[in-house]
């Protein structure tokens, strides 16, 4: 049975597996080095792991900064795609976030990535017309 537990060192090689598998073409700064030390500095609570027995089988990423929740860098394994993972790992980020007082939860989706669109959309998100802006300010 899948349990989804807050982060722990000993989930890194699987996860940086996952992301790998789940984000091939990522950039340089989403790598899983990167990505979960600097998640590790700020509510480190927010970083959840989907487990099957001892095995890593998904993760996201949350985090609140006191207007708005954000959902980043959900990835479930192949191998458990369509077992309901993802929408544990959801549920479980949504109920964390609603601990902390938010209301309302932002995320973002590569627009061609329909079956992440349709995920989404099935766990009752619904797209906004917004514009999505970005600046690198780190190189």
């Amino acid at each position: 049975m899948t349990e989804v537990v807050t982060y722990e060192d000993s989930h890194f090689a699987e996860i940086k597996s996952l992301w790998e598998e789940a984000f091939p073409n990522d950039s340089a700064w989403n790598a899983a080095e990167v990505s979960i030390a600097e998640k590790l500095r700020f509510q480190p609570d927010l970083m959840l792991v989907a487990v099957d027995g001892d095995r890593v089988c998904g993760s996201v990423m949350a985090g609140y900064e006191g207007h708005r929740g954000w959902i980043s860098r959900i990835a479930v394994s192949r191998s458990h795609r369509g077992s309901g993972v993802g929408s544990k790992l959801l549920l479980e980020a949504e109920r964390r976030l609603l601990a902390l007082g938010c209301v309302k939860v932002n995320l973002q989706v590569v627009q061609s990535n329909s079956g992440a669109v349709a995920f989404y959309e099935k766990s009752g998100y619904a797209i906004e017309p917004r514009i999505s802006m970005s600046k690198l300010i780190r190189r």
